[in-house]
């Protein structure tokens, strides 16, 4: 019940902070398994992304996060566990047993979804980076599960790289339409193609 209590309280916080408008173009929320993959600018960003997916879609839905970060503290560790029921993904010494994209396909079986940032980590630029290889072999090896790329605009300003206390700013949180793996794609075309749905959700 505690951990239930604190994860409305951080969705509200998280909404008040971010002051985000979501936006659905391209498709409906909806409790099917899907990827939610997205730029990543802050450390907000998939605090935000979870906390404005509707409740039964959330419940369903963990982020990917960095163990090296999340577990520095066992309060961290708490929340990232507990609350959100993140993936906690190795980045520092990956290994053929920590494998990141073995333990995220455990991790969401049939039923759960996931929140992936395939730059890595945090740009500095304004613009989306290139995206590492993981999204390319979840969808090679769970073809069925629907990509959604998420734009997130403005988080960037609100806990900007370096900075403890966010600054409440208005952002914008776009979900964009499913692509999938065609299975004639080269890796490189399929990662620009799933970057372009990302920036191409971005409104000027």
């Amino acid at each position: 019940m505690t951990d239930r209590i604190t994860a409305c309280f951080l969705v509200g916080l998280a909404n008040l902070i971010s002051g985000a408008t979501i936006r659905w173009a391209g498709c409906q929320p909806d409790v099917r398994q899907r990827i939610y993959f997205a730029n990543h600018t802050s450390n907000l960003d998939f605090v935000v992304i979870w906390a404005a997916l509707p409740a039964p879609i959330r419940r369903l839905t963990r982020p990917a996060a960095a163990h090296d970060y999340w577990t520095a503290n066992p309060v961290r560790r708490h929340i990232a566990e507990k609350v959100f029921n993140a993936i906690l993904i190795e980045r520092v010494k990956v290994t053929q047993h920590n494998n990141p994209i073995h333990r995220m396909l455990e991790s969401i079986g049939t039923t759960s979804s996931m929140i992936i940032f395939p730059e890595g980590g945090r740009s500095t630029r304004p613009e989306v980076g290139p995206f590492k290889s993981g999204l390319y072999h979840l969808a090679r090896k769970r073809p069925e599960i629907e990509l959604i790329p998420v734009y997130i605009d403005n988080l960037n300003r609100i806990l900007p790289r370096g900075e403890f206390l966010p600054v409440p700013l208005l952002s914008c949180i776009s979900f964009g339409a499913p692509i999938r793996n065609s299975g004639n794609e080269s890796k490189a075309d399929f990662l620009e193609r799933a970057r372009r749905a990302v920036v191409g959700l971005h409104r000027p």
